[in-house]
């Protein structure tokens, strides 16, 4: 503000004196500057005003009304019908465009227009493809309601559903052993990978699915919850047959945990120790016994844990004894085994012991651990 009025006053100064051109003009530009930053250029050159600059001015003076217009227009057609909504879109769009996209040409406004809300806009009936396309996207609820009504039948039956499949394991299993009693080299055949047909790889897939998913995980569980002795552990795993005998109660160390306990039950264990997987049995010391006292918890544990440990073996000392039983000679052993297993199944012996199995499986996941 002083600057621009010493040089006022430096004009007025210069226009009397005589001898001061240079000065006038020197201050007549700084005069010049200063009016140009006051807008008040059109004064002194009122030639050099561009024509764009009007139009512009007014161009957005219209815009301006004409979005306060559309603003009050959007504010009381809120609940239009569908024609009349696309149009009030379309405006919108207008109403929402920057300013800087004011200098576009009409074609490029037009374009960017569409592209901003073609994803809100829905265009009805234009060809066969977005027909088709509109009948899928009618149909997708329907879908989904059916995908979750399925879903809520599967949650229902998924007890059902499981005993199928493991039913189907457990079958295959009494089939595999029916062959391998009357010729025993047919589970040594199936673990070491001579047989390749798909029903021995069939068979040899349900023998791991039921040791790896049915029995060793329960006895890995009640053995990391109990307190025996590896000694202990170790005389359960080696005798496939146990008696569990009450007897009077005595305050001794139980032979399972060595925990003193009110030990009443001589746990009983005999018969011949087998292989695991070819179930073959060893006759080395066939008639060694063991009679361990323990107590109550213990006797409990033992007999869970020795139920599924051995419930393989015993199943094929069953089908065994079976096979032994049928009398059958001259006959091939596809045909013996096909003729056996729909017997077992027919009068219920399969469905029996897999009863028996799954009882045994649920006394495992049951059992509380020691206090």
């Amino acid at each position: 503000g002083k600057r621009k009025r010493s040089n006022t006053s430096v004009l007025y100064d210069s226009d009397e004196s005589e001898d001061s051109d240079i000065l006038v003009r020197k201050v007549f530009a700084k005069r010049h500057c200063i009016m140009d930053e006051d807008e008040s250029s059109e004064e002194q050159q009122p030639d050099k005003t561009c024509p764009t600059e009007n139009v512009s001015a007014n161009r957005k003076q219209k815009v301006f009304a004409k979005l306060k217009e559309l603003a009050r227009q959007r504010a009381t057609q809120r609940s239009c019908s569908s024609e009349n909504c696309e149009d009030s879109n379309g405006e919108a769009e207008n109403e929402e465009e920057p300013l800087y996209h004011l200098s576009l040409t009409p074609t490029e406004g037009s374009e960017s227009d569409n592209d901003s809300m073609k994803d809100f806009i829905i265009q009805e009936e234009e060809d066969d493809d977005d027909n088709t396309e509109h009948v899928k996207s009618e149909n997708q609820p329907q879908q989904k309601e059916l995908n979750t009504s399925n879903s809520g039948l599967l949650a229902h039956y998924v007890p059902y559903l499981s005993r199928c499949d493991h039913y189907v394991h457990f079958k295959r299993i009494v089939k595999a052993f029916l062959i391998n009693a009357i010729d025993d080299t047919f589970l040594s055949s199936l673990y070491d990978g001579t047989r390749q047909k798909k029903y021995a790889q069939d068979m040899l897939l349900s023998l791991h699915y039921l040791d790896d998913r049915f029995i060793q995980p329960r006895l890995e569980n009640l053995i990391s919850r109990s307190r025996w002795k590896d000694r202990y552990k170790e005389r359960v795993d080696c005798y496939p047959d146990v008696r569990i005998i009450l007897k009077n109660p005595k305050n001794v160390s139980c032979e399972a945990c060595e925990l003193n306990r009110y030990c009443k039950f001589n746990v009983l264990l005999s018969g011949k120790l087998y292989n695991s997987r070819t179930l073959e049995a060893d006759d080395f010391m066939s008639d060694d016994k063991q009679v361990l006292k323990v107590g109550v918890v213990c006797a409990n544990r033992t007999r869970v844990y020795h139920n599924l440990k051995h419930f393989k073996y015993k199943l094929y000392v069953d089908c065994s004894s079976i096979t032994d039983l049928d009398g059958v000679e001259d006959e091939p052993v596809k045909d013996t085994v096909e003729r056996l297993f729909s017997q077992l199944e027919d009068n219920g012996w399969i469905q029996k012991r897999y009863n028996d199995l799954e009882d045994y499986m649920n006394d495992a996941d049951s059992f509380q651990e020691e206090k």
